[in-house]
C-alpha cells in the first residue's frame, strides 16, 4: 500500500481555510482520482503538539492511499495541475510531499 502525506505547515503568517478545503478542496481530488486507483483520502487537523499549549506545527495533513505507486503517478499526471492549482484557495503555504511504502 503506498500513502501520500500532504502537510501544510503552520506559521505564525500562515492561513488555511479547513472549511474551503474540506467542502471544495476534498471534493475535488475524489472526483478527479477515485477512478484513478485512489481508495482512501483522509485528513488530521492540527491541534496541537506534544507539550501542553505547544502549537501544531501543521494546519492540515491528507493522506491518499493507494496500492499501487504506479496509480498515483497516472492521477497526478492526468490531474495533478488543477488539483495543484486549487492549493491557493485554502492556503498561502506549500505542502510538503511525502510518498511512503506502508510497512505496517
Amino acid at each position: 500500500m503506498i500513502r501520500v502525506a500532504i502537510l501544510y505547515p503552520k506559521t505564525e503568517s500562515s492561513t488555511f481555510d479547513m472549511g474551503y478545503y474540506l467542502s471544495k478542496h476534498v471534493p475535488l481530488v475524489l472526483a478527479r482520482l477515485s477512478n484513478m486507483g485512489l481508495r482512501r483520502f483522509d485528513v488530521d487537523a492540527g491541534l496541537g503538539g506534544v507539550a501542553p499549549g505547544q502549537p501544531a506545527p501543521f494546519a492540515a495533513i491528507g493522506y491518499l492511499i493507494y496500492d499501487r505507486v504506479e496509480d498515483l503517478q497516472g492521477g497526478l499526471a492526468t490531474h495533478g495541475a488543477e488539483l495543484m492549482g486549487d492549493i491557493p484557495n485554502f492556503t498561502n503555504v506549500q505542502p510538503l510531499i511525502q510518498v511512503s511504502q506502508v510497512e505496517r
